[in-house]
Formats: structure tokens, sequence, C-alpha cells
């Protein structure tokens, strides 16, 4: 009940004046209940109201378009029964329409309203000036249309209202007061509300005890409702078992029977309310639930809707455990019960609790037969009671036994710190404070506050110990953000929501801007300013203060002051009741809530000495002028002579052949402007009228025609002639050229300018590069060394170019390379270790022809350069080789590349190893004589390893005893079996050796000599090879098996010659026929390797240096693949010459220090190997040797006189199978006859005779 006073007026009406035609307010304000009670008189007589008049819902009074009757005495009455309560008289007077224009401002301005939906609304919006003034509205900045239509209506001066309100109708509104001389705009904003209404309301409820079930509510509003759950009248409180869900329904967990009851979900925002409620019905296990709409139940219940039968009911599920247990969910397992082992139809309930509740909770499984279950949203650290339940067709059976499981406690953050708050201490600070987090096990160890400038993403934190904090250095009058996050010893907690601050306001920090005085007449002058720089005002702008003073000769008089207050819109002010003639100064300060902020600097303007008419519209401007242009005309001209009139502006008007097409207005101090965007070669008509108040003067017209536009002549210039390349340096060369299109003294006096272009004369190079020159010549620097470049000019003048010129071209200089030779790599030449191949690419950057290569070698990468081996190489080779390179030993080698101008950098060391031996060279000896003495050597070897001990003495005897016997078991065989022999082939063989040894040429005491006839058609008893080389590359081998100490391992020196001179005789025979009968056996000979200290030059012939004394006859060595300079003898080694000269050379035979000194036990090859017949004891060792491993044997070589040879490896390969064996004999069978089998007995009969001198020795 509220008990009503006296009326009271909070404003009355007050007597004022109206021009004719503008509006008028009368206030009245009242309670807002009292409104409707407000009724006007008019001269003590009831006031009509219409469109025209119109009384506002305060009360106030619109009288708009006022005329003569409106004048009167105006008195407002409040009528609520009883006697009226009258206001105070206010007399209105209308005055007639004046002749100077008045400032157009808002009597009423609209005000921010809040209406529900379907209600009425009312903005008000008067405006007075002259001229008077147009009200026009707009929401959310789009034209409102008020007419021919009732629900958007404008009434009385320009009032707005707005009936049966709908939500589409909020927004913001703008009045906006145009007089056509100025504009004004007033906002504000209407909100529209709506009461609450249900979009789903809830329903009746049927469960059983343990459910879950959820009462939906759905409501919908403006501002949105609230929603408060009411069970049997009682607000129902959230708790654990009782939540809100989907922002408004009620979720109920774990039903019990004092559940049961009326819920009511109730709605209300500040326009209304609204509620609808439903029943909870709990239910006995055995009654079925009714079918209900699934949207009432969780979905850990619907299993509950179907009806139960009759029949038996399975046992308690066994073995119920928790399998998994974790801070916030436990996982069960168990067995089908015992009643029903396979379990297949059954259906589980897991019913479970928090100790010591007696609200229990259900959870079913997904699927029948499915025998575990996770429960979720657990209590960390909480003990809970599970029991679980299986279910057939006919219903629940008994419960397992209660198990009791404590879920795990969890690593607790902490939570958000509650009742955050912020306020601002200063314009420049404002303090956070805030509670000790209610969560969290641990000690809060921290706070972190972040704070940011709203608007902006830019976050910034601060460590802070308490629970508040001060922060400074913040912006004036600006909105901040805070949150607060705590920390302990797990890490940073939950953070608070955001609290929005803002600093307190200040005065304004900077002047108002753009500050300009206006003269109107001789008493007046309009002041016109912008507000402050946005950023500077520290607050909400509440006025501005005008000061102006009087300057006068003597000082300067005390300012008066002006203030204009309130949301100012218009920035200006006219100050009138000045003196004539009179020099005043203004300046602007703008004012906030805290005073006055800085002013601007003091600006001075005269009054008139006299008042301008402006009763009567300007006379004609006393000139125009035109320029025209191509797209644009300058007009210029002069104000008229009468200079008694008010001019406030010109407007110049301008089209084709019609000045009215256009119009622009200009300020009363201009005197020229340029209209722009016209078209080229077209007639335009220009007009000019000088205009005030009053109206526009007299126009004057003028006319021009735009220039037409000019295209650029296209016909190019004449290119530069003559372009010559003169060449300065590697990278430099001078392009000069002449220009015909100068005077004869080619001098440059215009604007013209030469472009010099340039590229490598490649064919597929098309890109150039360019540079311009004022002058006749051009320096191209950047070159590259030794390259032809080609060079062409261009003219340009304005927008007149030339074409390109005649090219000219040019090369530049030579420059020693600037890069070293690339990819080079290091091979050794097959079958031949002691050589290698290196090869290479030329110079990246040559800059020039490469006119040769020096290779650099040496074993010590660190050796001054000068210390290695130098190789030069012809500059259009790009490979070579070395020889005569050490064995087994790293080198290292460099390549430098010359050209004329000089050598270039050396590439990087590239290192190599040459190959460690594959065989020994033998000392081949031919006596001058075939006598058979033993002589004592005259020289020996340079072996490291010493003289042999009597043990290996003995070793090698019987080594070469059973060689001997072998070799005549292998004879005596050959003989057996050779019974058929032509004699035409006998000849043939015969001659052939003749022929060969006719071929040989000795030095020295060497001469040719017959071999001995056990050697007469050796080559018939060469062994068939086992099977095809494992290398068949030629290279390796240029003449058949050698019989020397490279193909078997020296033994002592105290054997018999009579062996090695025929054999060395022979090999001079067997020479050119071996080249012939065995070229395709040459792949076939075995690999060994051997140390070499050196290789000999590319000769077939030559000496051998030794550090040891040589013999009295000289040393011969053939040149070979392997070969051992340094022994006392030359080696008799196979010659490969051939291959590179394309001919076979003359086998040079070398006289030994001892006639057995080449006599050694041959190295049994390996499978496959062609074997010469030339030793007939061959096959016989490779029989006895292939029972034994492959090893190393280390010889000595007979004869040494005490010093050794080094270790030869002798690769021991397995014997040639018996069919061979056996195919060899018989082909050797039939190239014997007896009488020659006599002759060859004959001999085995002297070679028996040397082994018996080489066992008693």
């Amino acid at each position: 009940m509220s008990i009503r006073g006296l009326p009271r007026f909070t404003s009355q009406p007050e007597s004022a004046s109206v021009y004719r035609g503008n509006s008028i307010i009368l206030n009245c304000e009242v309670n807002a209940d009292l409104a409707p009670f407000v009724r006007w008189e008019l001269d003590h007589q009831p006031l009509f109201l219409d469109d025209r008049v119109f009384k506002l819902p305060s009360g106030a009074l619109i009288v708009s378009n006022a005329t003569d009757e409106d004048g009167g005495t105006y008195c407002c009455i409040i009528e609520i029964g009883g006697s009226p309560k009258y206001s105070d008289e206010a007399e209105i007077k209308v005055l007639p329409e004046p002749e100077v224009p008045s400032k157009l401002m808002f009597l009423r301005q609209p005000s921010s309203l809040t209406k529900a939906i379907g209600q009425s609304a009312v903005l008000p919006c008067v405006a007075s000036g002259v001229p008077i003034p147009v009200i026009r509205w707009t929401r959310n900045e789009e034209e409102l249309v008020t007419e021919g239509t009732q629900k958007m209506m404008l009434l009385a001066g320009g009032t707005l209202k707005i009936k049966d309100i709908t939500e589409d109708d909020a927004g913001t509104y703008t009045c906006i007061a145009d007089n056509g001389n100025e504009t004004a705009e007033a906002q504000a904003d209407l909100t529209v509300q709506a009461s609450p209404e249900f979009l789903k309301q809830p329903s009746n409820i049927y469960a059983h005890e343990s459910m879950d079930i959820v009462f939906e509510c759905d409501v919908t509003g403006k501002p949105t409702p609230t929603v408060k759950w009411v069970k049997n009248g009682d607000v129902v409180i959230p708790s654990d078992y009782f939540k809100i869900v989907k922002e408004h329904n009620l979720q109920v967990l774990g039903l019990v029977k004092s559940d049961e009851g009326f819920y009511q979900c109730i709605a209300e925002n500040d326009v209304g309310n609204v509620q609808a409620g439903a029943q909870l019905i709990i239910l006995d296990h055995d009654v079925a639930i009714p079918t209900l709409p699934p949207t009432s139940l969780t979905s850990a219940t619907t299993d509950h809707l179907a009806p139960a039968t009759t029949g038996p009911l399975p046992s308690a599920p066994r073995d119920v455990v928790a399998s998994l247990v974790s801070t916030r969910f436990i996982k069960l397992t168990w067995r089908t019960p015992a009643s029903d082992p396979h379990g297949d139809n059954l259906t589980y309930s897991v019913f479970y609790t928090k100790e010591g509740v007696n609200r229990e909770r259900v959870e079913n499984t997904s699927h029948p037969a499915e025998m575990q279950v996770t429960i979720q949203n657990l209590m960390p650290e909480t003990v809970y009671v599970f029991r679980v339940v299986a279910q057939n067709k006919h219903g629940p059976g008994e419960s397992s036994v209660p198990l009791k499981v404590a879920t795990q406690p969890e690593v607790q953050l902490p939570g958000p710190a509650p009742n955050i708050r912020a306020y601002a201490n200063s314009p420049t600070s404002i303090t956070v404070s805030w509670a000790t987090p209610l969560s969290g096990n641990g000690e809060i160890q921290n706070y972190k506050l972040y704070y940011m400038e709203k608007g902006t993403d830019s976050e910034q934190d601060i460590d802070v110990g308490g629970l508040s904090f001060t922060i400074n250095g913040l912006k004036k009058y600006t909105e901040y953000s805070f949150r607060v996050v705590a920390y302990n010893k797990h890490g940073p907690g939950v953070s608070t929501q955001d609290v929005v601050v803002r600093t307190l306001s200040d005065v304004p920090s900077a002047a108002p801007q753009n500050l300009s005085l206006e003269v109107q007449n001789s008493k007046s002058i309009m002041v016109h300013w912008q507000p402050p720089p946005i950023g500077t005002h520290n607050g909400q702008i509440t006025g501005y203060k005008i000061r102006h003073r009087k300057l006068t000769r003597k000082s300067d008089l005390e300012a008066l002051t002006f203030e204009l207050l309130g949301i100012v819109l218009i920035f200006c002010i006219f100050v009138s009741d000045l003196e004539r003639g009179t020099e005043y100064s203004f300046r602007v300060a703008a004012l906030t809530v805290n005073g006055t902020g800085l002013p601007t600097d003091w600006m001075s303007a005269e009054t008139f000495e006299s008042d301008l008419d402006e009763s009567r519209v300007p006379e004609v401007p006393s000139s125009l002028h035109v320029r025209p242009l191509v797209t644009s005309i300058v007009v210029s001209w002069t104000p008229p002579e009468n200079q008694n009139i008010v001019v406030r502006g010109y407007a110049i008007g301008y089209g084709v052949g019609s000045p009215h097409a256009q119009t622009i207005k200009v300020d009363y101090k201009q005197r020229y402007y340029t209209i722009e965007n016209l078209d080229p070669s077209s007639h335009y008509v220009i007009t000019l009228k000088a205009y005030n108040n009053v109206g526009e003067g007299i126009p004057l017209y003028e006319s021009a025609v735009t220039r037409a536009y000019t295209v650029p002549d296209p016909s190019p210039m004449m290119p530069p002639v003559g372009v010559q390349a003169s060449i300065l340096s590697h990278d430099t060369i001078r392009i000069t050229w002449a220009d015909n299109s100068l005077p004869k003294n080619q001098k440059v006096s215009d604007a013209r300018y030469y472009t010099v272009r340039w590229k490598t004369n490649i064919p597929a190079n098309t890109k150039y590069k360019t540079a311009n020159t004022t002058t006749l010549s051009f320096l191209v620097t950047g070159l590259k060394p030794n390259t032809l470049y080609e060079f062409s000019v261009m003219v340009t003048k304005g927008r007149r170019s030339s074409t390109w010129s005649m090219t000219a071209h040019g090369t530049t200089f030579e420059l020693v390379p600037t890069s070293p030779p690339k990819d080079v790599t290091v091979v050794s030449k097959e079958g031949k270790p002691r050589t290698i191949i290196v090869n290479w690419q030329p110079p990246s950057e040559a800059n020039g022809k490469i006119t040769g290569y020096i290779i650099y070698y040496s074993t010590d990468v660190s050796a001054e350069i000068h210390d290695w081996v130098i190789e030069p190489v012809v500059g259009n080779r790009l490979t070579h080789q070395i020889q005569e390179l050490t064995l087994d030993t790293a080198y290292y080698f460099k390549i430098q590349a010359r050209n004329s101008k000089g050598m270039g950098p050396m590439s990087e060391a590239v290192q190599f190893r040459t190959p460690k031996a594959s065989g020994s060279a033998g000392k081949g000896n031919r006596p001058t004589d075939g006598a058979s003495d033993y002589k004592t050597p005259m020289s020996g070897s340079n072996s490291p390893h010493g003289s042999p001990s009597p043990l290996e003495y003995n070793m090698l005897l019987v080594i070469i005893v059973s060689v001997g016997v072998f070799t005549i078991v292998v004879v005596v065989i050959v003989a057996v079996f050779c019974t058929r022999r032509t004699s035409s082939h006998q000849k043939k063989k015969r001659a052939a050796c003749k022929s060969v040894n006719g071929s040989h040429k000795y030095k020295g005491n060497s001469k040719d000599v017959k071999p001995p006839d056990l050697w007469i058609h050796h080559e018939r008893l060469e062994l068939k090879p086992i099977d095809k080389s494992p290398d068949p590359n030629p290279i390796m081998t240029d003449t058949p098996i050698p019989r020397n100490s490279q193909d078997i391992t020296p033994v002592d020196n105290s054997m018999d010659s009579n062996i090695h001179q025929r054999r060395n005789s022979y090999r001079g025979h067997e020479s050119e026929d071996s080249m012939s009968t065995l070229a395709g056996r040459r792949g076939m000979r075995p690999k060994m390797m051997m140390p070499f200290d050196s290789q000999p030059p590319q000769q077939s012939v030559r000496n051998t240096p030794s550090t040891d004394t040589m013999p009295a006859s000289s040393s011969q060595t053939c040149c070979t693949d392997h070969q051992e300079p340094e022994s006392a003898t030359g080696s008799y080694l196979p010659n490969t010459q051939e291959e590179e000269t394309g001919q076979n050379l003359p086998t040079a035979h070398v006289r030994p220090s001892h006639p057995l000194k080449s006599f050694a036990v041959p190295a049994v090859p390996p499978t496959g190997a062609a074997y010469d017949p030339a030793l007939p004891s061959t096959p016989l060792l490779s029989q006895q040797a292939s029972s034994h491993p492959v090893h190393s044997v280390k010889t000595a070589s007979i004869g040494t006189l005490g010093r050794t040879r080094p270790p030869m490896p002798v690769v021991v390969p397995s014997a040639p199978e018996v069919q061979e064996t056996t195919r060899m004999l018989e082909d050797s069978e039939s190239n014997y006859e007896p009488d020659e089998l006599t002759k060859e007995m004959a001999h085995l009969e002297g070679l028996m005779k040397d082994l018996n001198a080489i066992t008693t020795a």
C-alpha cells in the first residue's frame, strides 16, 4: 500500500516569446503517476490538443509552428479529484519572423527509454532557429519513414511516437534538425523488454528409487529471465544430487522416496514472471513405469521402462572388482551369476553411493552380456560403495556383496580467487584485491595479476605475494580488465573472471583544436573550435570555457568568461554586444568534472567599423576570369564593387552548355577555384554568384572550351650511331656513341637521357642489364673476365624514345683463374698398382683459356709446396697418369690451372693410397755359354729380411726334390702316350722357334741360344683350364705365364743353373709365338701382389738401377706391369707394351749373378688359370698342393750371399680335376714320336743329375 501525497510540480511554465512559425516548450514536470492527470489552459480556457499542440507524457506542452493565436497566458493544472492544483501562469508572446538568422538549437532532446512489447513510446525532439528547422529521424543510421504509416508518427515540433512496440523497434534513434544553414543531431536509445515465456515446460515423471531424472524448463525473455526451482514450496538449493543442467533444467541424481513431490519452474525478469510445475512420483520396484517421453529420464534409467514378467530371477554377479581406479572414475568388472553361467541375455545395473550417504545412484550396462561399466563424475579421495544386480526378462535378481572403493587423491590446483575487486585510486592507478582461493591442497605460493587495456590484445602480468596490489602508470579515464591466478606447488590454478574498471577522470591534457574567429558584424564575432584530440579528454567533456578580452594600445583589459556546459554537439558560440572597430582576443578550454583543461592560444579579430547591409542580396562580382586546361578550368574573380553588402560566400555553377549542371559553394574569402574532372575539348558555361543570408545575387557568366587531349608524337627518335666498345680491363668496358639529333658539337642541352643495355653474347641468354646516363659514354663495370658482351644504346626524350642502336661487341681481358680445378679424383690403373690416373674438370671461373695444369703430389700433406713433386699437363687434357709410385703409400694430390695471365688457386688436397703388391718379380739370367758350372754370385738382393736359416734351406731342398720327382713322373707318362707326331708339324715348330730366336736382340754378352730338346714342343703339354679365369681383363697380362720369379717362389741360390739356362733361353723363342698362340689366355695368369719402390718409365728395355753392386754383365729388364727394379739383377717379366704401341717389342735377356739365380719353386696358379707347358713340373706341383689350404709361403732367393729378398705371397689354389689332367695328357699323346721321346728322356736324365747335385750341396 502506498500513500499518495499532495501533487507537486517539479518544474513550472515560464513566460517566454517565440518567433512566428517556430516552436516553444512549456514545462510542467510532475511525478510519473500524476502525468496522466495534467491538463493545460490558455487564457483560463481549456486548451485543445492537436498535431500542432501536443502534451508530452511528462506533462510538458509543445507548441509548434506558432501563430498569433498561440499568444496568451498558459497554466498547467493537475486534477486528481477534489480541488485541482494550478501551476504558475506563463505569458507567451508571438513575435514576427526576424530578418536576421538565429542560431539553431534544441529546445527539447530525446531521452533513452525502456518499454515493454506492445507499449507505445514518445521521443520528443523540438528545435528552434531562423530559418525554421526541419526535423527528421533515423534508427540505427537508417532513415525512418513517418509518412503514410500508423506505427511511426511525427507529432508537434518533430516529436516521434512509436505504437505497438516490438523487439525490432529497439535501437538508437537520432533526431536531425536542419534549417539549411546548420544541422544538429540528438540521440536516444529505445530498449524493448519482453516478459518471460516458456519454450518448454516441465512434465510429470514416474521413476524408481536410485534412478536419475531431469525436469526440463526452457524460457525466454528480455532481459534474460532468472530461473529457480521450488519443491513443495521450498526453493531447491543446488547440491551434488540436485543440479541445474543446460541452463534451466533440474537434474535429480539417485532418487530416494523423499524426492517425491511437486516441482515448479519459476522464471522472472524486470517485466514480469511466469511459472510451471510438474510432479515426481516414485514407484515401487515391482511396479512398471508408465511410458513417458524419453527426455524426462536420463540415459542411465531408460532400461527400467520395460515391464517385468514372472519367472526365475538371476543370482548375484560374482567377483565384483574395481579394475581401474582414478581420481574421477572407477571401472568395475564382474563375472556372470552362478545361476546363469553364460549370461547372454542378462543386463546389469551398478548401484553406487558415497559411504555414509543414503542416496544411491544407478548406472546400466550398454549391451546385454556386458560385464563391465565405468562410473564417472566421482569426487577425488572419496569412498564409494558399489553393488551389481543382474536382470533378465523377468526382472532384477540378487545384489552382489557391496564393494567399497576409494578414488585416488587428485593433485589439486588452486581454484579461482574469490571476491576479486578493483577500484580506481587516481586517474593513473587502480587497486585490485581478492581473497584466498577456497580450493587447492597446498599452500598458495603466490598470485599472478593479469591486466589489459580494453580494446587491446596485449595482456601484462605482475607477480604478487599478498591479496592486493596497486598498479600505477595507467592511462587516464581508460577501462582496464583484471584477473588473478593463484599458484601452489603444483602450478597455476583457475583464473578468476575478468573485472573491468575505469581509471578516474582528470582535466583535459590538451587544448581544443582549430580555433577560428568569424566577424559577423560591428558588434559580434562567431567563435569556432574542435574538441581536444582523442585520448586527451581524460574524462567526459562537460563543456567549454570561452574567454575573450578587448585589446587596446595601453594595456590588456580583464578577460570575460563564457561557459558552454552540457554535451556540446556544435562547437561554436556567438559573442555579441562588442564595440565597433575593436580588436578582441579569444581562447577556449575544455571542461570535465575535474576542472578546466589547457586553453588554446589567444586568437584576435577586429569588429567592423560599421555594419554591413544584409537586407538585400549581394551585387554581381566585379570580374570573372577562366583559364581552361585539358580536364580542368581555373576560375578567378573579384568581389562586388559595393563592399557595404554582406557576402557570405560564392556559388559557382558550371556544365556543358548550361551552368546549372553542377554547383559549388566556396567561402567569401576565396578568390579562385579549380573545377576538376572535366572532359577535354568540351564547351563549358560557368556562372558566379555572391550570396548571403537573404539569397544569391546576380550571376556573372563566362564560357570556356577545355583543351584537346594531345597524344604524344608517336614518331620515335633516331637511335644513337657509332656505338663502340673499348676494353679497359678484365671487368670494365667503356661504351661510346654519337647522337645525330644533337648539334655538331654533340653537346646535350635538353632533358634527354640514354639507356645502355648489355648481355653476354650467348644465344640462350636473353636477359639484359640496363643503365641510364645523360652523357655520350658509359663505363660498364662488374663484367666477367674473358667474356664476349654485346652492347646497344637507346635515347629517350620526354615521351619519345628511339629504337635500340646497332650492337657493338667486346671481350673482356683475361684474368688469372679465380677458382681451382674441380671434381679432382684419383684412381689406380687396373693391372698397374704403381700407376695412378688423376682426373679433374676445368675451373668454374677459368677467366680465360686454360693453357695448362700442374699436378702436385707428395706423401706429406703438410710439406712446403716447393717440396712437392710437379707433373705439368697441357691445357686440353683433363686426365693424367703418374707412374713409378710406391705401393701401399698414401699420396696427396693438388691441381693448379694456368692461363695466359698466370696461375690460379690450388685445389684441395685429395688423398689416395696405392694398393699393396700383387706378385714378386724374379730375376732371369742368360749365361754366355751352355755350361752348367756353378758360379759364385757377384751381387745379391737388397731384401731386408736377412739370410735364410739352415732349417729353411732344408725345407727348400725337400720342396725342390719333390718338384723334380713329380716332373719326371709327368714326363714319363707323357712319353708313354705320345706315340704319334707328324714330322711336318715338328719342322714347322722348329722353324717357328728359329724365326723367334732370330727376332731377338741381346745386349752385352747375351746371344741367341737354342733351347734344350727338353723344351721342344712344350706348348703341346699345356694344361687345359678347368674354368674361365675370374678376371678376363687382358690388361692384367700381355704375354703367357712367364717362367721367372714372378710366377714362382725363389729358393736357395745353390741350385744348378741348367734348368734356368734352358728356361731363360727359351723365353726368347717363345715371346712372339706365345703372343699369337696364347693370346686368348692372357687374362688367366695368377695374380700376385708384390711391393715396389718405383716403376720404370714407359720403355721396353732399360737398365735397372740398384743400390747393390752390379754384376759384370749388364742387367736388363723387360717392362711389365709388375717389376722389382731394386734387385741385384734385372727381372725378367712379360711385356705389356704392345697394348699401347701396337707392336711387339723384343724381350731383353739379363745375365744373372748366378746360373741358377732365377730357378725357384713355381707358384701354383689358381683354378681356371692357363698352364704354360714351358714348365712341365707345374701340373704335378698343382696336384700335390691341392690338399693344402691357401696360404703365403716366405722363401729366400738362391745365390744372394747373405742378402735376402722381401717375402712374396704365394696363392696355392686347388689342383685341376683328374678329368682335365687326363684330357691334357691325351692331347699331348699325339704330339710326340718315339725317337723324339728318346731325346727327351736324355734331357730328363740330365735334370736328375742336377737335382742330385742340389741334394748333395
